[in-house]
């Protein structure tokens, strides 16, 4: 009797009319505006993977990060991240060096021409931010917007860190 109990579902909590709304608008917002960045970025002969490993690779000291982080960071499956930065140093924007207390640790680090690429691609790309998401809000708006999905993100990662990078096929590391 009690494993039947266990068995039946509670029905599940159905979306109210405005959150079905909040909720589509965002999928087609996001998925417009995604499309429309991609289309920015292949204007200036980048992925929108090459610009969000680019821009990370910028912000960190010495220009670069460990393969397994840079992986975390952006949520590319180890295979896709080595697929990536391969291209990506074909292309002269990013090297890879080894890690000096890790053998098998590798490090992504840019290069003057990727410094450069983002450097110039940079301008292009907040241009395009500004026109099609934040000058079409008001400071408030674009205030709570921020807010709201901080708390998303950040209730999304901290219950599992780790196991995003073993799902991304990476060691944790220490």
């Amino acid at each position: 009797m009690a494993a039947m109990a266990a068995e039946v579902k509670s029905e599940p909590r159905w979306l109210t009319a405005d959150e079905q709304r909040a909720w589509r608008a965002y999928l087609d917002g996001s998925r417009l505006l995604m499309y429309f960045l991609e289309r920015g970025n292949q204007q200036n002969g980048l992925s929108s993977t090459d610009y969000e490993i680019l821009v990370q690779l910028s912000e960190a000291p010495g220009k670069r990060m460990r393969m397994s982080q840079l992986a975390v960071s952006t949520l590319l499956e180890k295979s896709r991240l080595s697929h990536q930065i391969t291209r990506m140093e074909k292309a002269g924007l990013i090297e890879r060096q080894p890690c000096p207390d890790d053998r098998r640790g590798q490090f992504a680090v840019m290069t003057e021409l990727g410094w450069e690429t983002i450097q110039r691609v940079a301008r292009d790309h907040v241009e395009q931010v500004r026109e099609a998401f934040i000058d079409r809000m008001t400071p408030e708006q674009v205030a709570v917007l921020g807010a709201a999905f901080e708390q998303v993100a950040d209730g999304l990662r901290k219950p599992r860190p780790s196991e995003c990078a073993e799902h991304l096929g990476y060691e944790r590391d220490e």
